[in-house]
């Protein structure tokens, strides 16, 4: 009897292994598996005359590509464009295009980047210390240990030295990866603290379990002066919400330590970011501030395997921003950078479910399970047991 239904195939492994299932010969699985992997992406400020030629070369290799209507008559200058194809079309026509006019060289270098990226995803890696945590291997858990009295959540209870350190003895045996230190809130709203008084807070943290813990520590700081006091103390990475841009020496710091940075997206500061936040297209945008910012991190000299991106959930963002990020979160993925998300507790699981931030832990270990499903590598938390195992098993189906 035959059954026809269709099959959802996620990435070469996924297409070779079901090819396989089915007896496929070894020689065609690799010459099929182009054909199989199928691509839709969005090239921005496309000259009107490289558009249309991109549109006819790729309907000519059997694909297509969406255009502004008025393209065709060229009544506008650029238009954002969109490729839908297979891998192996995408291949062709960078093949045909790389030599062109009106800019088309350039998108055929970034359609290869892109490519490259795409079939290259699972080596990424960072080196924390002595460590070397494999992304391809699993997801990892970083604990939120806020040495703060006005954090959203938990504020005030690890601003004791001996308080912060059980806590954090206490994540290590929940199965917690990173921790990261924070002695700054940056809660909608908060205040600037003075650099004198973060590094009173987080410093003796730091050094107090730098040689007591066998995790790495992370200091979420925006201030180069506390990131090399903590670096200095024992940390071995930077978590910056400002994505290097609110202190001018931070980028300097981190290239001169070679240690991982973390660089988040964020509209305004804390205090600003949830006053009235706007946007048109808020992964497009996203993307495009994490991608200038990665290049700016690069011409101050950090190395590309040191850098990781934040979309910065519940930073400068509506709910259904936050929403919008975590179901398109595999597009950040083009960059080529290891991936972390922070949705713990966030207002917006508040909102979905009308719930006090006390009440919003199956919140976040949903929003957890989708992230690591669509993309994340490193997920900040501050509930490490339940996310440990809520992430293994989206480790195991992934």
């Amino acid at each position: 009897m035959f059954r026809v239904r269709g099959v959802v195939l996620k990435g070469k492994d996924e297409i070779e292994h079901e090819m396989r299932a089915i007896g496929a010969d070894e020689g065609g699985i690799s010459r099929m598996v182009d054909k199989a992997l199928f691509d839709v992406v969005r090239v921005e400020e496309v000259m009107s005359p490289a558009a249309n030629i991109l549109k006819q070369e790729m309907l000519a290799l059997g694909g297509d590509a969406a255009v502004a209507r008025d393209v065709v008559t060229c009544r506008v200058d650029r238009s954002p464009l969109l490729l839908m194809g297979t891998r192996k079309q995408l291949k062709q026509l960078v093949s045909k295009i790389q030599e062109g006019p009106f800019g088309l060289s350039d998108i055929a270098r970034e359609i290869a980047d892109y490519i490259r990226v795409q079939e290259s995803h699972k080596e990424l890696q960072i080196k924390l210390g002595d460590r070397i945590l494999d992304l391809s291997a699993r997801s990892y858990i970083m604990g939120v240990l806020n040495v703060t009295p006005d954090s959203f959540y938990n504020g005030g209870r690890f601003l004791k030295l001996q308080e912060a350190i059980e806590r954090a003895e206490q994540m290590v045996e929940e199965g917690v990866d990173i921790i990261d230190i924070g002695g700054e809130s940056s809660r909608p709203g908060a205040e600037p603290l003075p650099l004198d008084q973060e590094v009173e807070r987080v410093i003796p943290v730091i050094e107090s379990l730098s040689h007591r813990l066998p995790v790495p520590i992370s200091v979420d700081t925006y201030k180069a002066g506390v990131a090399r006091r903590a670096l200095d103390a024992g940390a071995g990475m930077v978590n910056d919400i400002s994505a290097l841009r609110f202190d001018p020496d931070m980028a300097k710091v981190v290239a001169e330590y070679d240690v991982p940075v973390v660089l988040m997206h964020m509209l305004g500061t804390p205090k600003t970011m949830q006053q009235n936040p706007s946007y048109v297209d808020p992964v497009g945008e996203i993307y495009g501030f994490l991608s200038e910012r990665i290049e700016a991190a690069e011409a101050a000299h950090i190395r590309r395997s040191n850098i990781i991106i934040d979309p910065g959930i519940g930073f400068g963002k509506r709910m259904e921003d936050n929403l919008e990020i975590l179901r398109r979160l595999r597009e950040f993925g083009s960059l080529g950078c290891p991936l972390l998300i922070g949705p713990s507790r966030k207002s917006f699981i508040g909102k979905v479910l009308d719930l006090p931030v006390e009440e919003r832990l199956e919140g976040t270990a949903a929003a957890v399970a989708i992230g690591i499903a669509n993309g994340a590598n490193i997920l900040r938390v501050h509930d490490v047991r339940e996310m440990v195992r809520v992430a293994r098993i989206a480790d195991a189906v992934k």
